[in-house]
């Protein structure tokens, strides 16, 4: 199995003081134990490495997250090429998906797999382009 991941789950997995960080981390570790693989386009990248060092004030731990996504064996990192873009442009435009949400929701239309995030605007508006899987949150 294969899903999209956006970066709201990945900060919540490094993160320990984030809220969703046990859910997530419990969640992730059965999706692993399924053969899950975890999607992402390179934007995530950024995007994590960036949110971490601003939440916890230590770019180090924001560098040291991208390097361990990288490194981590059932992740594949989607490189963001003109056909993907030109897909999130249209995604963007048509449900009123912010920029760098729509491009998430174009790698999961793209392959046909599952979204996963818990951005409630982009899980209400992927749900019209793509299926969404909610983590959940006791």
């Amino acid at each position: 199995m294969f899903v999209v991941v956006d970066a709201s789950i990945w900060v919540a997995r490094f993160v320990e003081s984030d809220e969703f960080h046990t859910p997530v981390k419990n969640w992730m570790n059965t999706q692993r134990e399924q053969g899950t693989t975890f999607v992402s386009p390179s934007l995530l990248l950024a995007e994590v490495g960036g949110v971490i060092s601003r939440v916890t004030g230590k770019p180090e731990l924001g560098l040291n997250a991208i390097q361990k996504i990288e490194n981590l064996p059932d992740v594949r990192i989607v490189e963001m090429d003109k056909a993907l873009m030109d897909e999130a442009s249209r995604i963007a435009a048509k449900y009123g998906v912010r920029g760098a949400d729509s491009v998430y929701v174009a790698v999961a239309s793209a392959l046909k797999i599952p979204l996963v995030t818990f951005d409630i605007d982009q899980r209400e508006k992927a749900s019209k382009v793509v299926e969404v899987i909610t983590i959940t949150v006791e």
